[in-house]
């Protein structure tokens, strides 16, 4: 019979052991260098596709809170880029055709890209204005990349999703932010 009891806690443990080594592996002065970038945009756009995308959208949504202007690509209220903004593309490979042809066109109208990822040599990361590496194992399985053993890109999406909330934590301790006065720009007609 299938100990359930066992198997949540040996892949609870095997997560979370994998996030940790992951987000250790994350240089400090990218980030520093990506919430500079982030705070002095007139707006950011964030970009992923699939579960990536999913963090993608919840790192957008966590900023707003803080007040910072976000919209996610392809949402139909999405405004027009500019020189002043910002574009975060997520892909662990930097090669998913979406976010390489939006990063492409980002470049063309002069905007500012982040790259969370991967891949230090990927397509997205040779137009990115900055990458912030998150070494986890990709569809490419690069010799650098630690393996995971989850399935597929599991870990490179938990690992990006946590990222997004330690920059979050990181820019309300720089500003001082008041943690219950967030609540006032949380949506409300829910």
């Amino acid at each position: 019979m299938f100990d359930y009891a066992e198997s949540y806690k040996a892949n609870k443990a095997l997560i979370l052991k994998e996030v940790n080594e992951i987000l250790d592996k994350v240089d400090p002065s990218h980030t520093a260098s990506f919430i500079e970038m982030l705070l002095s945009a007139r707006r950011v756009f964030f970009i992923g596709v699939g579960r990536v995308m999913l963090s993608m959208e919840a790192m957008a949504k966590r900023l707003a809170h803080l007040g910072i202007e976000t919209h996610v690509v392809g949402d139909i209220n999405e405004p027009a880029m500019g020189k002043e903004d910002l574009l975060v593309v997520g892909s662990g490979s930097g090669e998913s055709v979406v976010p390489v042809a939006i990063t492409k066109r980002a470049k063309e109208i002069g905007g500012k890209v982040v790259h969370i990822g991967s891949n230090p040599s990927g397509t997205i990361a040779r137009m990115a204005d900055l990458q912030v590496r998150i070494p986890a194992a990709t569809k490419l399985n690069l010799p650098d990349e630690v393996k995971s053993g989850q399935p597929m890109t599991s870990l490179f999406e938990q690992c990006l999703l946590i990222y997004g909330d330690i920059v979050s934590a990181m820019i309300i301790e720089r500003d001082s932010i008041d943690v219950h006065g967030l609540w006032d720009k949380h949506a409300n007609l829910e």
